[in-house]
């Protein structure tokens, strides 16, 4: 990576970080120059406004990480039960980088921002129908492989893992990461018995 390029993706972190534990409009620009130690010039280089570097975070930190751990494990699995929730446990136990007081950073944008700005919007919106078209796909793929001894919608399967992801992660801001492990039992019920 160039000097340049490694100075916009330092900027995109220090800004995910501060915008994590904050929240989107609470974060100016001059803290995100404060705490990356770049300049006002350097900043405005990299990005014309501040909405420029959010959609450039969601498009290039937070599509990038949510692909590795939330659609190709469901993209290479072989049982799309244990699959879904192998990466539901596995993003609810991330401690390092989720903090259960702060719940998701994708969530808390889409919260924040989708109401506010098309673009976001747009923007998250991708980021969701993404992961829930990897989990309708894996689904589908089992029903075609005989794995499962019911009938089910899919596409409702999976607005049920997803919602349920989202709405845990902000009871979790408030009840703490004991709400997980509740969560967690309930949906390996849900998906044994499909």
């Amino acid at each position: 990576m160039s000097k340049a390029a490694d100075t916009r993706m330092m900027i995109l972190q220090k800004s995910f970080e501060l915008i994590y534990r904050k929240g989107y409009q609470a974060t100016s620009i001059d803290e995100i120059i404060a705490t990356t130690q770049v300049t006002k010039g350097a900043f405005y280089y990299h990005f014309k406004t501040k909405d420029d570097m959010g959609l450039s975070l969601i498009n290039e930190v937070l599509y990038p990480g949510m692909y590795n751990i939330m659609i190709k494990p469901l993209e290479v699995g072989k049982h799309p039960a244990k699959d879904i929730y192998k990466v539901m446990e596995n993003l609810l136990n991330d401690f390092v980088f989720f903090n259960p007081d702060y719940g998701c950073p994708a969530i808390n944008l889409i919260e924040e921002m989708s109401p506010m700005n098309p673009t976001f919007k747009k923007a998250l919106s991708r980021l969701v129908k993404q992961w829930q078209n990897a989990i309708v796909a894996a689904l589908n793929k089992g029903k075609s492989d005989h794995i499962f001894t019911s009938t089910f919608v899919p596409e409702e399967v999976a607005m049920v893992v997803i919602s349920g992801y989202g709405g845990v992660r902000n009871i979790g801001k408030a009840l703490g990461k004991s709400s997980y492990k509740t969560y967690l039992k309930g949906l390996k019920t849900y998906l044994t018995n499909l």
